[in-house]
């Protein structure tokens, strides 16, 4: 038989003994020293950007939310003067969307998102069709990619006047579909006008990001694939679409956000005031500019909490997906599987 004695003065002696009792405590002490020190460092790295997120975001939007409180200047019924100082209302504002002014909020609303979920559909699709172009090698390739970013680098007050110059009743639109429509004015043709314009504009940012996420991707993946007898209709499916899934969910998410805050282009391209194409960001500005800023500041209120609840909802059922299924339901089993696996090898070796 081996001898199994173990020698004094050994790890397992002083583990045990003592003087292994004794280090314990100052081993403990040194890593929640250390544990302490890193978390100190991480609050000072972060501080400057919690610092410039306060400014920038929290306070504007804790303003905002108190201006939303107050209503218009004007004859105070209570008085019966005209009252130069905006009246404390509380909630009114908002309980005014459930009322006389609801009409026209519900109509921005379903508009907003309508122009998010057509638009940005759209554009994904657009997108990973200009990705993969650009991803392809040929000559002319960089041509090619120029000219298909060269919508998202016009400034959007540019690309509203340029397509309503292109849908005015004597422009290329019309020359094109052999009648008259006018674009311009109420609606759902204007809608159709916004929606070509915005994809028009947009579509490139989520081909680039796409492209990027394309360009790390192995070659020897599709060279395997090839190997296997894989077409390439099972190589987009089964290989590009999973590998650029996060590339491709960071660009939806970035144009959904970016969607739900649309101003300026159907501002411009078919003007204030439309029913048919008038966003929550058009209605908040247009009560503002009519000096109500308390509805205004209301409204607004309520773009950002919409906004903050889709992008919550995006990172909260796809948030997995967006940082490498780090700390996520698939991240934990796989941790466990090897932790399972790691244990059974220890075992074994013993």
């Amino acid at each position: 038989m081996v001898d199994t004695d173990i020698p004094s003065g050994t790890a397992a002696d002083t583990l045990g003994g003592p003087a292994g009792r004794r280090s314990a405590p100052v081993k403990a002490s040194k890593r929640a020293w250390a544990t302490a020190a890193s978390g100190r460092t991480a609050a000072l790295l972060v501080s400057p950007t919690l610092l410039v997120l306060t400014i920038v975001v929290l306070y504007p939007t804790v303003m905002a939310f108190k201006e939303s409180l107050y209503g218009t200047k004007g004859l105070d019924p209570r008085t019966g003067f005209i009252s130069d100082t905006e009246p404390f209302v509380g909630l009114q504002n908002y309980a005014d969307i459930f009322g006389e002014a609801g009409d026209r909020f519900w109509n921005a609303f379903w508009n907003t998102t309508f122009f998010t979920v057509v638009t940005v559909g759209l554009e994904t699709l657009i997108g990973v069709a200009m990705a993969l172009i650009m991803h392809k090698a040929f000559s002319g390739r960089a041509l090619v990619r120029a000219s298909i970013l060269i919508p998202w680098a016009v400034p959007t007050a540019i690309s509203g006047l340029l397509w309503r110059w292109i849908f005015n009743s004597d422009g290329i639109a019309n020359a094109l579909i052999g009648h008259q429509v006018l674009w311009t004015t109420e609606g759902f043709h204007a809608k159709v006008a916004v929606i070509i314009a915005e994809v028009w504009k947009t579509a490139p940012f989520i081909g680039l990001l796409v492209l990027a996420g394309l360009q790390v991707i192995p070659k020897e993946v599709y060279e395997a694939a090839r190997i296997d007898g894989a077409g390439p209709l099972a190589q987009f499916w089964r290989i590009t679409l999973p590998l650029v899934k996060p590339a491709l969910l960071v660009a939806v998410l970035f144009r959904c956000l970016d969607a739900l805050r649309m101003f300026d282009l159907p501002y411009l391209l078919i003007g204030a005031q439309k029913n048919s194409v008038e966003t929550l960001s058009m209605l908040a500005q247009n009560e503002a500019s009519n000096v109500r800023f308390g509805p205004a500041a209301a409204y607004a209120v309520l773009l950002f909490l919409y906004v903050f609840l889709i992008a919550l909802g995006f990172v909260r059922l796809l948030g997995t997906d967006l940082v490498g299924d780090v700390g996520g339901p698939k991240a934990k089993r796989k941790n466990k599987l090897r932790r399972t696996a790691v244990s059974g090898s220890a075992e074994a070796s013993a």
